[in-house]
């Protein structure tokens, strides 16, 4: 039987060629929520196309949307397996589209042009810096370079896999669930989904993730007069849209900082304490992490009652993302805008249901309607929140996978972020996920200069082969 020590020599012996893969990948701006980049994130999925078919795996696009509304292709593929292959048939999740680069000033390189930087000596160690090289293209690169290992060592890729990677998980996956519905029969097929979309506990210790939160993502524009009005006429004698917004959207949070509306809570558990106790006993520093994003240890605000990590992995958020009307230009205008808007995003956990916080939202805002004012809503998608199992046999074999890569016993944690596809998939095909992902803290998602260690890459590839090989164990 072939050993998997040659897999990982194929890993090293590929470096350089794997890495210039990984910029090509990087250099296709695949911004999926924006139309202007649609045939830019349609070439980043045939990229992922190419590189499947390269190991022998076939791969095909499938579409998405509806007629007159076409959502970004998903990269779908299916693979057998060797033929005494006995293990689990594994469903591997990840997306190719990525955040819009702005602002672009902030950049230090274009983002979408790929540097490796050299380590900094009091900071981030070698590093490509690239938009999308963590979230997500770099580590669902990892899984396809162990799979480049496998096919050049072995001469086949002996798991049985379904790849599916999508390309609006950064607008919410507005598509995934038809799609999930309607291919439940094929992914009803598989026993566990994999990701590599989360994080690291820290440099020096991989993590499996056993909890995502869920994620709605709603904007509201708030409506005034037919037209912009000249402040000095109009000014105190109608709604200014802008300053009703704001009014409005202050009253979300009490002084507790708890979120006021109604029935936004039902569903949510206490922590149990023998998880704020495992919590408690990580190493994990409220203070150093706020002054790496240059905030003073008084910056650490939230819910009453929670600590840092309480908040971002076990209590659910809401959030102003953007704000916008009136005139944004150069100079001066004195106008009364005849609209304002606003992004607003919730971050659920447990039971909350993202459709019922939606519409909570929107009816919450209906009753604070200011005079002479209607509102407009867009939902820009979301999905449930979703936890675990963390003892079953496939979160295992990926805890010795991970611990076999790094030489390092893995922290089980929990991730603020949204996965939609997670709770996805459990709800409707009732299939727990592997979340083994090898970000870091200071990596920069979705702001300007993101990047992904060189450590952290070369981690994951081999992390994805060592699984392989504890697949085929199983």
């Amino acid at each position: 039987m072939m050993s998997v020590e040659q897999v990982i020599a194929k890993l090293e012996s590929g470096e350089k060629a794997a890495l210039e893969r990984l910029i090509e990948w990087l250099s296709i701006p695949s911004v999926g929520t924006d139309p202007a980049y649609t045939a830019d994130t349609r070439r980043a999925a045939e990229w992922a196309v190419t590189q499947l078919r390269e190991v022998g795996i076939a791969a095909e696009l499938r579409e998405t949307g509806e007629p007159g509304r076409p959502g970004n292709p998903i990269v779908w593929a299916q693979h057998p397996g060797s033929p005494e292959y006995t293990g689990p048939h594994v469903l591997f999740y990840g997306h190719y589209d990525v955040q819009p680069a702005d602002p672009l000033d902030l950049w230090e390189s274009p983002p979408f042009q790929p540097v490796i930087k050299p380590a900094d000596p009091n900071g981030p160690g070698e590093r490509i810096v690239a938009r999308g090289a963590v979230d997500d293209k770099g580590q669902v690169h990892t899984f396809l370079e162990a799979l480049r290992a496998w096919k050049n060592a072995a001469g086949e890729i002996p798991v049985r896999f379904t790849i599916l990677i999508e390309g609006e998980e950064e607008s919410g996956s507005v598509n995934l669930e038809k799609f999930v519905r309607d291919h439940s029969e094929e992914l009803s097929k598989t026993d566990v989904c994999l990701v590599s979309d989360t994080g690291m506990l820290n440099r020096e210790t991989p993590a499996i993730t056993s909890g995502m939160r869920g994620l709605v993502y709603t904007e509201v524009v708030l409506h005034a007069a037919n037209q912009d009005l000249h402040s000095g006429l109009w000014g105190g004698r109608c709604p200014n849209p802008i300053n009703e917004l704001t009014k409005v959207l202050a009253q979300l949070w009490d002084e507790k900082r708890r979120v006021t509306i109604p029935g936004f809570y039902d569903g949510v558990h206490e922590i149990e304490p023998s998880l704020r106790e495992q919590w408690r006993a990580l190493p994990l520093d409220a203070k150093k992490s706020l002054a790496k994003i240059g905030l003073e240890p008084d910056a650490n605000v939230g819910e009453e009652g929670f600590t840092s990590v309480e908040r971002e992995w076990a209590r659910p958020t809401c959030d102003i993302n953007g704000i916008f009307g009136g005139y944004q230009g150069a100079g001066a205008k004195t106008v009364i805008p005849a609209h304002a808007g606003a992004k607003v995003s919730f971050r659920l956990v447990d039971e909350q249901n993202h459709a019922k916080i939606m519409r909570q939202f929107q009816d919450w805002l209906e009753e604070r309607t200011p005079p002479g004012c209607r509102w407009e809503f867009h939902d820009h998608g979301g999905g449930p929140p979703a936890t675990v199992s963390t003892d079953s046999p496939h979160l295992q074999a990926a805890l010795r996978a991970l611990e076999k890569a790094s030489n390092v016993k893995p922290a089980i944690i929990r991730s603020g972020g949204s996965i939609p596809v997670v709770g996805l998939f459990k709800q409707i095909i009732g299939l727990d996920t592997i979340l083994m992902g090898f970000g870091l803290e200071d990596d920069r998602v979705h702001s300007p200069n993101e990047k992904f260690e060189l450590t952290s890459w070369r981690l994951g590839a081999r992390a994805h082969a060592r699984l392989i090989d504890e697949f085929m164990r199983m």
